[in-house]
């Protein structure tokens, strides 16, 4: 199982010089990507810039989009974008979409919050042609620029229940689930559910499994932190939802992220990805340590 690392763009002390700093240590890590998240009406960085200051200052890593919510943009200029990024990133591009949650951002966007799902799936048909050279519209010439990677980047399904999963099987490569609490049979359970949705759908390829979960390593009363910006992060739920489920993130310290590693790989994880709750760079030389001592 691979594991890779998420910049800390929602965690509190993300500053000017924190994406650079920390894409460049995970390129030089044992890891296996540096991913970026989409949020709005939150402190966190932009999205695909963000991006594009990983795919230019590293080398070995995946650049991995984890997630953009297709649905609150153009879809020409998502395709734009992702051309851009895989050019930048020299074909290390990968792509997960979803539908979201934060009818907020949505706002923010001038996005329609109904139908989303649909909108997701139309949305996906619509980006695969564009990337495959086909204009936009009779008459039009193709978005560019054109991606590394012919037809561009895999993409993978943010779905974990099962309708979204049975949507996603007719047009994924693969599913981005998450797990707050790291744990191994929620995990499964997901992986479990993407297997069968896949082979309903007829696909001849097993789906391509990442998860991840939020971690705090390397710096004091780490599990506090840990607690404190799972809470935030989830603030648009109520306090007390956000609350409770922040009391379930657990991955700590070393020996919790190991075993949280070990569960998520016999759960068939082919990716885990570290979500740090926070900025500090000695979290990567704790998580590297971890990943070491596992070869």
């Amino acid at each position: 199982m691979k594991i890779g690392v998420a910049l800390p763009q929602m965690a509190p002390g993300y500053g000017p010089g924190t994406t650079v700093d920390w894409a460049r240590r995970i390129d030089a890590g044992p890891f296996s990507s540096v991913s970026v998240g989409e949020r709005v009406t939150f402190s966190n960085p932009e999205m695909v810039a963000t991006l594009g200051a990983c795919a230019a200052v590293t080398e070995r890593v995946q650049v991995l989009a984890n997630l953009w919510v297709l649905p609150q943009h153009p879809t020409a200029m998502v395709a734009q974008q992702i051309g851009t990024l895989d050019q930048l990133a020299n074909g290390r591009l990968e792509v997960a979409v979803g539908v979201g949650g934060r009818e907020h951002d949505y706002r923010a966007l001038g996005a329609d919050f109904t139908r989303r799902h649909q909108q997701l799936d139309d949305k996906v048909a619509e980006l695969k042609s564009l990337l495959a050279g086909e204009p936009p519209f009779e008459g039009a010439d193709p978005v560019g620029p054109a991606c590394v990677q012919p037809g561009g980047p895999i993409i993978l399904a943010g779905s974990m229940g099962p309708k979204a999963m049975r949507r996603a099987a007719r047009w994924a490569d693969g599913i981005s689930g998450f797990s707050i609490a790291g744990d191994a049979e929620e995990i499964a359970k997901v992986s479990d559910r993407a297997d069968r949705c896949w082979a309903e759908a007829g696909r001849k390829t097993k789906p391509r499994k990442v998860s991840g979960c939020f971690t705090a390593l390397g710096v004091p009363d780490a599990s506090e932190a840990l607690r404190s910006f799972t809470a935030r992060y989830l603030g648009f739920l109520g306090p007390d939802l956000a609350g409770m489920i922040a009391a379930s993130a657990r991955a700590s310290n070393p020996e919790v992220l190991a075993d949280i590693l070990d569960g998520a790989e016999r759960a068939g994880c082919d990716e885990f990805i570290l979500v740090p709750a926070v900025t500090d760079l000695k979290f990567l030389e704790v998580a590297s340590e971890v990943v070491a001592a596992r070869r």
